[in-house]
């Protein structure tokens, strides 16, 4: 372990300390009665064995856990992302890479202690972080499994990887939690979000809110002196084809509403997946121009951290 990671302390020990983030777990389990945990707000009850439109009731669903080589360097090091891989998503988006996870709800049941051990276990292989992917829908579970396995020794960052599209009451319980937030700002236009996410045309402005709250807990996005990502807020913008995400207009208004050094990772490597076909504006692949033209308006907005993805052409 080097010096950075030795003096580091993730968020969420003083709320284990203190008792607050069992507390918290056991408040959002209680939700689950009339679940409203993502902007979607069904309502159902999941505690009886509801699904929501997530597809997911209260059984925690995993489809995997290992350390992932293929996140943000920053987060990858030399050892991998602690990436847990939940089943079910609340989003449903029809070019999604990861459709037989998120929509198809490949996975097994597990415990929570089995949560809390895969934490552990994962930390116990080095990885630099535990990153949680789509999580929103078990945010009930992972609290709880947190406050065990944190009882146990865990004491590396805890990454949120999302969507984008968070409620602010549900965003404000894990103040003091996450470590590292890794949102999606996927569109920009309710149309275009309600066309290709199942109707989410409320996405554009709930993700806007969302960044802002992100950003004023854990503020900007600076790695250590190893390179490794500890704290701050990473967001995540994919170009897809014919301008369907209006990159341009998610740029200026990161560059607006946040610093200008926010971390932004502009994303090339949009496929056809899932229903893509079905869609003529997003049934091919990415252009070269495509990706030099929204390069140019990261530039033209002032952002001064963005990655720039490798060029496949």
């Amino acid at each position: 372990m080097n010096r950075a990671e030795a003096s580091f302390e993730p968020a969420y020990l003083a709320l284990h300390r203190s008792g607050e983030l069992r507390r918290r777990g056991e408040e959002l389990m209680s939700m689950l009665a009339s679940c409203q945990l993502c902007p979607r707000s069904c309502g159902v009850s999941r505690l009886e064995g509801e699904k929501g439109f997530c597809q997911a009731d209260a059984r925690l669903k995993i489809a995997s856990y290992h350390p992932h080589f293929g996140e943000e360097a920053a987060l990858v090091g030399r050892r991998g992302s602690g990436t847990i891989f939940f089943a079910n998503c609340g989003l449903r988006c029809v070019f999604c890479i990861n459709w037989n996870i998120s929509i198809g709800g490949e996975g097994k049941c597990h415990t929570i202690e089995d949560l809390a051990g895969m934490m552990i276990s994962l930390q116990e292989m080095g990885c630099h972080n535990i990153n949680l992917v789509t999580p929103t829908h078990y945010l009930p579970h992972i609290i709880l499994a947190l406050d065990m396995a944190t009882e146990e020794g865990l004491n590396i960052p805890l990454v949120y990887n999302t969507c984008g599209a968070e409620r602010l009451e549900i965003l404000k319980m894990l103040d003091g939690v996450i470590d590292i937030y890794l949102p999606d700002f996927k569109y920009f236009s309710s149309e275009m979000a309600a066309k290709y996410s199942s109707g989410a045309s409320w996405y554009p402005e709930v993700t806007k809110q969302a960044l802002i709250e992100m950003n004023r807990q854990v503020g900007v996005a600076r790695a250590g002196s190893d390179g490794i990502m500890r704290r701050g807020l990473m967001i995540r913008h994919l170009v897809m084809p014919n301008n369907v995400s209006h990159t341009k207009e998610v740029l200026e208004w990161i560059a607006e509403n946040l610093p200008k050094d926010t971390y932004v990772n502009l994303m090339s490597q949009y496929q056809p997946f899932y229903k893509a076909f079905e869609y003529p504006d997003i049934a091919r692949r990415l252009s070269r121009e495509e990706y030099s033209q929204a390069k140019r308006w990261a530039k033209e907005a002032g952002l001064t951290n963005v990655e720039f993805q490798g060029d496949r052409w």
